[in-house]
């Protein structure tokens, strides 16, 4: 049996990131050099998440194309991004990686900066599977 739980607002959904990604014990040990910027495109809503020493400074909610700077970019469809959002994923909505092979999930930019903090945010990723994700689209 599933239970049903509503998609949090983005406004929700970025204070419920935020104090998942500040609180974890994994990137509190891997992120101090978690500095950086990226995008999450999902569909629905885009987040730029400015990312230092670990910590969330700044989540900035449906940016236009030249309001915030940001390195990469990982972009997928709303539906993508509500199967990495479940408790248990279905094989190849576990990771990024898998995502990209399905050719749903796309990752831009300076993938050099992805690279070098990679744990943090694959980490970040999995943290979707407590804090929802905000799609409006089901």
């Amino acid at each position: 049996m599933t239970a049903t739980t509503k998609a949090p607002s983005a406004q929700e959904w970025v204070e419920a990131f935020t104090q998942a990604n500040d609180n974890d014990p994994e990137i509190g040990a891997h992120g101090k050099y978690f500095t950086c910027s990226y995008l999450l495109d999902m569909e629905d809503h885009l987040f730029v998440i400015r990312m230092n020493a670990g910590k969330v400074a700044e989540i900035t909610i449906d940016p236009g194309p030249l309001d915030v700077a940001y390195q990469f970019a990982i972009k997928a469809s709303s539906a993508t991004w509500r199967e990495f959002g479940a408790d248990m994923p279905k094989p190849m909505f576990h990771g990024i990686w898998a995502a990209t092979f399905q050719r749903d999930m796309r990752l831009e930019g300076d993938i050099l900066v992805l690279m070098q903090n990679l744990r943090c945010v694959t980490r970040q990723i999995e943290l979707l599977r407590t804090t929802g994700i905000p799609c409006l689209n089901a």
